[in-house]
């Protein structure tokens, strides 16, 4: 629905699949009425034996296929994406949906502030599937920006459940490992030494952590309700101008803080964007619009971009420059402006970012059109309901 609604994709073209691969709920697996697979669910090898039949069923029934995979969960979601990413165009909305959306949030709310990205200390708390996309897709905006990445990466902050994720620990997941800090250096971190008695491993929490580092960017997929307190927000503003907090958990009740929250708490600096829609907050006089990091905003434009140029892959590139054309529809001048353009323009957002996503991949010698061509093949690829008066 939302490929159509948003990207004009015909819905014929468009083919919803559930993998069933069973079930660990054992009430499901009681109950008579469940029409799912009876059986635990599979795992390991067996189980990416099943998604790669899929995978080379499909590629030979649909040539052409543009894959999008949701919902393969913090096991799996990675090395599926990996597995695949440079055979065929494959996008999976959990790592890298949340993650475009929220660079292009981050862009908007530097392209306000008139701050780089370089100058820019990021903490995520939650550190899933959502978040570690999240920050590779940052990360590589540093890089992309001229910041080597050994550079770049020293100034990523993850925190999770045991607290700041140092690498010693030895529950951290692939995906956490290149974020793990060494204890080395925050050892004589100036918190640390004075409130902690220089052990990181007091370095349990949210609020100690922003006390310890002073993130200018703090990212929540937590699913933790309140976690952004005001404390740990007021902190986090006492030490950077213009603050960009994103409480990107939903539904509602497992949000980090509300936008109403941190624009007071912050007296007006905050940056904000958030994971369900908000509505604006106005303080001081100020109406603050509050963008929304949903996915729809990004992905229907980056498939049709991708599928109007005939793409062979999905680069990163492209999904940069994704982020890029939605990250610049921020107008500057208006007093409290959103760092994400609202929803209500998503067609118009979807046929932007199509553009710029078909030009990189002519650039990057992936596509099957021209440089001319572009804007004639997004146009000629979206679908328009017609509907007829059936009682003429």
């Amino acid at each position: 629905m939302v490929y159509t609604a948003a990207a004009g994709l015909d819905p014929q073209r468009v083919l919803p699949v559930v993998l069933d691969v069973g079930t660990n709920r054992q009430e499901l697996l009681d109950d008579p009425l469940y029409l799912g697979n009876k059986h635990k669910r599979v795992a390991g090898e067996e189980y990416y034996k099943f998604v790669d039949q899929f995978v080379q069923t499909v590629e030979k029934l649909f040539p052409n296929l543009y894959l999008h995979f949701e919902d393969f969960g913090r096991d799996n979601a990675a090395n599926i994406l990996n597995a695949y990413k440079d055979k065929y165009p494959v996008f999976n909305d959990d790592i890298e949906g949340t993650g475009i959306i929220s660079l292009a949030g981050i862009l908007g709310g530097l392209k306000i502030s008139g701050e780089k990205l370089k100058d820019q200390v990021y903490m995520c708390f939650g550190a899933g599937t959502a978040g570690c996309g999240i920050a590779n897709r940052v990360l590589q905006e540093y890089v992309d920006q001229g910041v080597p990445r050994e550079e770049a990466i020293k100034k990523f902050y993850l925190v999770d459940k045991q607290g700041l994720l140092f690498d010693d620990m030895d529950d951290l997941t692939p995906e956490q490992k290149p974020f793990a800090r060494k204890r080395s250096e925050l050892e004589t971190n100036e918190y640390v030494k004075a409130s902690l008695g220089g052990d990181t491993k007091k370095l349990t929490t949210l609020e100690e952590c922003v006390k310890a580092i002073h993130p200018t960017i703090l990212v929540g997929t937590s699913t933790k309700s309140g976690a952004f307190s005001e404390v740990v927000v007021k902190e986090m503003a006492a030490h950077t101008a213009r603050p960009i907090i994103f409480p990107l958990s939903n539904p509602t009740e497992l949000a980090e803080a509300t936008a109403e929250q941190l624009i007071t708490w912050t007296d007006g600096k905050a940056l904000v964007a958030t994971g369900i829609p908000a509505q604006p907050v106005t303080y001081k006089g100020v109406t603050y619009d509050i963008g929304q990091a949903n996915n729809a905003l990004i992905y229907p434009g980056l498939g049709l971009g991708d599928i109007a140029a005939g793409a062979k892959l999905l680069t990163d590139q492209m999904i940069s420059k994704a982020a890029h054309s939605l990250g610049g529809i921020i107008d500057v001048a208006k007093p409290g402006a959103a760092t994400i353009p609202p929803v209500s323009k998503l067609t118009e957002f979807s046929e932007t970012i199509a553009i710029a996503v078909a030009n990189e991949a002519v650039d990057q010698k992936l596509a099957k059109i021209s440089k001319e061509e572009v804007p004639s093949a997004v146009k000629s690829i979206k679908w328009v309901p017609e509907y007829k008066d059936l009682t003429k």
